[in-house]
Parts: C-alpha cells; structure tokens; sequence
C-alpha cells in the first residue's frame, strides 16, 4: 500500500459522486442555484475539493493517523453505512424537491467529511469539512426555500 494514498477514502469519493453525476445527465435541467452568495459558494467550493482530495491523499506532517486500534475498521465501516444511507438518499428523494431531500443530500456527505478526518486523524480534511458542511447545508437550504417548495 502507497503511504500516500488512502485507497478506501478514494472509493467512498468515487461512490458519492455517482449518484450526483447520473443526476446530471438524466436531468437536463440541472440544477439552478438561487442563493446568490459568492463568499458561501466559494467556500463550500474550497471546502468540497478540499475534501475530494483529502479523502484520498495523505499528506504526512497533517495526519496522525488513526486515534485507535480499531479506527480503520470503524472509519471502513462508518464510511460505507454513510455512503449507502447518501445512496440511498438519492433512490428515495429522485423526484422530490423539498426541505428534508436538500437537508438529507447536504448532511449525510458533511457527516461523511467529518467523520473521516476525525477517525482517520486527517487535519487538513476535518479543516476542509467544517468549512464545507456549513455553507453546502445553507446553500442546499436556502435553494428551496427560494423555489418555494418545503
């Protein structure tokens, strides 16, 4: 195994980001963001591939590796219920437009970051994340309360 790379962390990425582009070519409408907020977007665009490439690379001197004896394990499996529950996610919420579909595609990958750096000891993810989480559960909020639909 490369000391660089976090293969599992790779996979989890790779698997969130499939629903999200089958999204984009099955809807071609898109998605049209109405919150205008150039600070909050840059930041959860900062924080998003901040995440992406800190998910899978390692860099030494900011991770410390896992807390504990079992936190791979528990980052493994924490990780894929996390993924599964996103997937899952967006089976149950394809045709709904609503708060809680917004609130449930934002958290559960902001959770997925958090939960990451966290075990995994990773600090320059954790930053990323909490950046991140933030400003994509505001933006993802406060696009459907603009379109007007809860």
């Amino acid at each position: 195994m490369n000391k660089y790379l976090n293969y599992w962390g790779l996979i989890l990425v790779i698997v969130i980001l499939i629903p999200n582009i089958v999204f984009a070519v099955t809807c071609k409408d898109g998605f049209e963001n109405r919150y205008q907020n150039k600070l909050v977007e840059i930041l959860e665009q900062i924080g998003r591939f901040g995440c992406f490439f800190n998910m899978f690379l390692i860099i030494p001197f900011m991770s410390r590796g896992y807390w504990f004896k079992q936190g791979k394990t528990v980052y493994m499996v924490l990780g894929m219920i996390l993924v599964l529950l996103y997937c899952l996610g967006w089976i149950v919420f394809w045709k709904e437009n609503s708060i809680r579909k917004s609130l449930y595609l934002s958290i559960i990958p902001s959770l997925l970051f958090i939960e990451s750096g966290i075990i995994s000891g990773n600090i320059l993810l954790l930053i990323f994340a909490v950046i991140f989480a933030p400003c994509h559960i505001l933006i993802s909020y406060m696009n459907v309360i603009l379109i007007g639909r809860r």
